[in-house]
């Protein structure tokens, strides 16, 4: 699972930066360069493996551009055609198609990566067609099909281009009455199916195929070699292997896991594959890749694919190792029925890491922290492997301005303790969420079948609510302290910074869903949730209202925790029984829906600062040298600070 909401609070470093981190703003998107900083100082043989895995996520890209939504592919072709030869195009529509364009690239496609809501280019039809007519006389490579011109691939396209109401939103878990989850979500993961369509139906490869209708039947088109992406899949399979002889044996049979998943698809291999990397916790150097997360499908089953490549900060582990080498403890101690815990928690590690690069669901927006596998199963016999992105986060910290925190608390003190703590609860916070949240808990001992499938569409937006209250109960406990992960005398501000964040979050947050009034990506959910749960059931906080502006206040510490252990008790039952149905009731009345006046407050407030509702990254970029004899010699790192001459470079990658 991702935690996917920046820092809440980041901190103000401790000295100004020396190299850019902002870079530039495209409409309400902040775009921020990531740098890896110990990687020069790596052995030679940790840079040629992370090399080959650099090259490996690289050669997947366009696996997720092609699930997120089944014109995606011709789209990005045309827009890169159109940005490679604005000199061609009239000045305000060549500034208007790379505003689209970068956009485009940030969000994998024309659908907000939060939000799930088309976004338009905001041109006519005649203009459209008028720009490829001129990119095309200039010598631009169109995708033109059999016998096309390029006012014909304009006039075809147009619609996906152009109108906000032809496929509106990637994913739709909540279409309203008399609409349906898959044929009401654009993504590409059905092909003319719907629910009706999945009754008695048993799939095999649940997560890593495109189920389709053809001739009346369910079709499942696995991802695999021979399958669907045999191209791609078949380069990370030679990039993979290619790694090999640099990785320590737990590392490598795990590669070797994952190229034999890659090749069959088989169930059996993603599991051999799930579990053999959990087991390899013997190399610094390490990678996620593969069909991981099922956000993106509203019944929370198909994965997309990402590949994430990294290796630890160990100055930066000791902390978050701590958490996981206590977890039986914390277990032990978890507010839920003892039913639902575990009685032995294993193969649970952690590690700070430092990103190299991070593709398809990873990237260019990435999570702060994850925790695979997503099994259940696996979890609950073998363990779990939970990261923390310090770079990332420290990304976020030296691109964030004071205004963003001045502008939602309620006085002074609020706003001194965010600035001088809000940073170290946060990523307190997200270890937390991801060692203890997700790696915690165990399935009812009378159910058989995985979670996902009991509680479908909810589970995601479940399963991060249950990791978040698990992380807001014990950054209040005192064994913390007593671990050494924080100081005594400054625990209770740390906890209080806390609190008052993730109430502020939920209110922040609505400035990203600028059209509608419900909430479809399951962390904004979450967090919804659990605040107007809090703001409904306890005196833990209240709304008061200032100069017509709206605040989330934190009246009691203790009452907030009270009120957090619960609801985690009942969201620990729900996930536990596969409650369905309560599922739905909690989300439906305090998740998905929100007050459309407050969303324009908060929107118009934002605004007024000019500050971004998300952020996506400019990645590292390797490059091998070369001895004499043809070997790689060494990796050097460069940061090249342009988005757009990233993306470019990653598409004639693909194209080479």
């Amino acid at each position: 699972m991702h935690s996917t909401e920046r820092p809440a609070n980041p901190a103000p470093p401790a000295a100004a930066p020396t190299r850019p981190y902002l870079l530039e703003r495209v409409d309400d998107a902040a775009i921020v360069q990531l740098y890896a900083d110990g990687f020069a100082a790596l052995p030679p043989d940790q840079k040629r493996l992370i090399w080959h895995l650099y090259e490996a996520a690289l050669a997947g890209r366009d696996i997720y551009i092609d699930q997120r939504y089944r014109h995606n592919l011709v789209m990005r072709d045309v827009l890169e055609a159109l940005v490679l030869h604005d000199a061609a195009l009239p000045a305000e529509v060549a500034a208007e198609v790379w505003r689209y364009t970068k956009l485009f690239w940030l969000n994998s496609g024309p659908f907000n990566n939060l939000t799930a809501r088309k976004f338009v280019l905001k041109l006519t039809r005649e203009q459209l067609v008028a720009a490829l007519d001129a990119v095309a006389r200039a010598g631009a490579r169109l995708p033109l099909g059999d016998c096309e011109t390029a006012a014909g691939l304009g006039q075809r396209l147009a619609p996906y281009f152009l109108d906000a109401t032809v496929d509106p939103m990637v994913t739709n878990k909540t279409p309203g009455e008399g609409g349906d989850i898959l044929r009401d979500s654009a993504n590409n993961l059905y092909d003319g199916v719907s629910m009706a369509d999945l009754d008695g139906f048993v799939e095999r490869y649940p997560l890593n195929s495109r189920l389709a209708k053809r001739d009346g039947q369910l079709v499942e088109e696995v991802y695999r070699v021979g399958g669907l992406y045999d191209a791609p899949l078949r380069r990370m399979i030679g990039h993979i292997e290619a790694a090999l002889p640099y990785a320590t044996p737990g590392f490598a049979a795990a590669l070797r896991a994952l190229a034999r998943w890659y090749r069959t698809g088989e169930e059996a291999d993603r599991i051999a594959f799930d579990i053999a990397w959990v087991q390899a916790t013997d190399s610094p150097v390490d990678t996620m890749s593969g069909f991981v997360e099922v956000y993106m499908d509203a019944r929370g089953i198909k994965g997309s694919w990402e590949s994430m490549v990294y290796y630890a900060n160990p100055e930066k582990t000791a902390r978050i190792r701590a958490l996981a080498d206590n977890a039986q403890w914390f277990e032990d101690h978890m507010p839920f029925a003892i039913e639902y815990r575990k009685p032995l928690v294993q193969g649970v590690t952690a590690t700070a890491i430092e990103v190299v690069i991070e593709t398809g669901d990873a990237g260019p927006i990435t999570p702060i922290g994850v925790n695979l596998p997503n099994d259940q199963r696996v979890r609950e016999t073998h363990g779990s492997k939970s990261v923390t992105l310090s770079n990332v986060t420290e990304a976020y910290e030296f691109s964030t301005t004071d205004e963003y925190r001045r502008e939602f608390v309620w006085n002074d003190e609020e706003f001194a303790r965010a600035k001088r703590f809000g940073a170290v609860a946060s990523e307190l916070a997200t270890e937390i969420h991801e060692v203890l949240g997700h790696g915690s808990g165990r399935m009812s001992g009378r159910l058989t079948a995985q979670p996902q499938e009991l509680l479908k569409e909810q589970y995601s937006a479940l399963e991060e609510t249950r990791a978040d209250l698990v992380a807001l109960y014990f950054c209040a406990d005192p064994k913390l302290v007593e671990l050494g992960i924080v100081p005594a005398d400054d625990h209770a501000e740390i906890v209080r910074a806390e609190y008052e964040a993730f109430a502020r979050t939920a209110l922040v947050q609505l400035r990203r869903v600028r059209e509608g009034t419900q909430l479809e990506e399951d962390h904004m959910r979450n967090r919804q949730a659990i605040v107007h749960w809090l703001l409904a059931n306890t005196q833990a906080l209240t709304v008061r209202i200032r100069e017509a502006k709206t605040y989330y206040v934190l009246e009691s510490v203790g009452r907030f925790r009270e009120g957090v252990a619960e609801m985690l008790r009942e969201v620990q039952r729900i996930k536990s029984e596969g409650d369905y149905a309560a599922a739905k009731a909690l989300f439906e009345t305090y998740g998905v829906h929100f007050d459309p006046e407050l969303r324009n407050e908060v929107v118009a407030r934002v605004d007024q600062l000019k500050l971004p509702s998300y952020t996506g990254f400019v990645m590292p970029e390797l490059t091998p040298v070369v001895d004499a004899s043809g070997e790689i010699a060494d990796v050097r790192i460069s940061y090249p600070l342009d988005f757009a001459k990233q993306m470019l470079g990653y598409s004639a990658y693909r194209r080479g």
